[in-house]
């Protein structure tokens, strides 16, 4: 019985990847920078070609009824095809960190040494995001590994002219084969599935879109043996605490909310209870200038409620009391992903108690949760942010996450 397109497309990307990943890892660091700063060179140069794609994928989402806070994800401006290059002119700046360490001497005299070893070929799945094409790409590349990347149908036209016009030209110049960056074809739900369900070719998958697509990959993808780095769920929460200062609170909420289809900006907003009734008109004023509706108590949907992910819905932010700071940090934790958290406070006390009571993925003291991002919080661009509470990468995954740890284990020194 022959496999479905979807299938055999991914399974034929996969094998191409993993004939060029030899050449990725044989290139070394130099040849990988010098194509990262081409590719950005590129995104200048082919920026109307680019911007043409972006605008017709741009053209039939409208027409298909796509949100506004899935639009906004979908759309290149000039602005971040500028920023897109400027991230892959930092990140082939970035010095790496050393592949080998010494661990220490076994009683026999023996050396041990750690190392970092490419993963061969990383996946990744992603929906409505164009620029992940170019962030996960150059990040599995600077890891010396070749991609396979899968995105959804309403960004494939982007992605592909990014693949075709940036990428692609960018590796063949540097002589890295261009098969290690691979773009499936076909945008279907049934690729996503196939491109986790080959971990003998493709080992690792980083998984970016709704919560409930990406936790059915995530099952999927453990089934089959698949390590998979999920992205799946996001939502900025800020305390305002008793001791909070009104300019404060109207900074914060304002620099949380300056785009709303995104997974760390403000999703929920707990206050003190003393203080619930002066500084939420504070937080409204700026929500509503804004034009963001506040869902007060009583809710009828989970507090934790993503509303990046609620399509048409996005203007929304939801309001509740709360006892303090640690029932704040632990209601942040306990009722969303665990994503980010911000407490506003004047009283260091009181910041470091919700601090130590967080046990989310980044936690910030009257900065706001939209720095949860790779590239701002790291100064590189991100694969993703994985917000698993088991041992692993956590928070922005970056380049040096993509790796593998190796024992050496070496004769005693001359």
């Amino acid at each position: 019985m022959s496999e479905a397109p979807e299938f055999e497309a991914v399974r034929t990307a996969a094998q191409r990847a993993a004939a060029a990943a030899p050449g990725v890892r044989a290139a070394g660091g130099a040849a990988v920078d010098a194509a990262l700063r081409t590719a950005a060179a590129l995104l200048r140069e082919r920026a109307p070609e680019l911007l043409a794609a972006n605008a017709a994928d741009v053209e039939a989402a409208t027409a298909n009824g796509m949100a506004g806070g899935l639009l906004d994800r979908l759309r290149i401006t000039p602005e971040r095809l500028a920023d897109m290059a400027t991230q892959l002119e930092v990140l082939a700046e970035t010095p790496e960190p050393p592949t080998e360490r010494f661990v220490r001497d076994l009683p026999g005299g023996e050396r041990v040494f750690e190392r970092s070893i490419p993963v061969g070929v990383i996946g990744a799945v992603f929906e409505a995001r164009p620029n992940v094409t170019v962030d996960v790409a150059s990040q599995v590349l600077k890891a010396r590994s070749a991609a396979v990347l899968r995105t959804g149908s309403a960004a494939l036209g982007s992605a592909t002219a990014l693949v075709e016009l940036v990428l692609a030209p960018a590796l063949a110049e540097h002589g890295i084969p261009t098969d290690a960056v691979q773009l499936v074809p076909l945008p279907g739900h049934t690729g996503a599935e196939a491109l986790v369900g080959l971990p003998d070719l493709v080992p690792l998958v980083v998984v970016r879109g709704s919560g409930e697509v990406t936790r059915k990959l995530s099952t999927l993808g453990a089934a089959a043996g698949t390590r998979v780095l999920a992205h799946a769920d996001g939502g900025g929460v800020l305390y305002l605490d008793s001791s909070a200062e009104e300019a404060v609170v109207e900074r914060l909420v304002h620099d949380s909310t300056d785009r709303l289809g995104v997974c760390n900006r403000l999703n929920l907003l707990l206050i003190d209870r003393p203080v619930y009734d002066r500084l939420l008109p504070v937080a409204e004023k700026v929500l509503r200038d804004r034009g963001i509706t506040l869902s007060l108590p009583p809710h009828e949907h989970a507090l934790g409620h993503e509303w990046a992910l609620d399509s048409g819905n996005e203007a929304h932010v939801t309001v509740a009391p709360v006892d303090g700071a640690v029932e704040a940090a632990q209601t942040a934790a306990r009722e969303t992903s665990g994503l980010a958290a911000c407490v506003c406070a004047a009283d260091e006390t009181v910041a470091h108690r919700f601090i130590d009571a967080y046990t989310g993925t980044g936690v910030f003291w009257n900065s706001p949760t939209r720095l949860l991002d790779g590239y701002k919080l790291l100064g590189l661009p991100e694969t993703g942010i994985n917000v698993d509470h088991t041992p692993g990468p956590r928070g922005p995954v970056t380049y040096p996450d993509l790796t593998l740890r190796q024992f050496v284990v070496l004769p005693p020194a001359a």
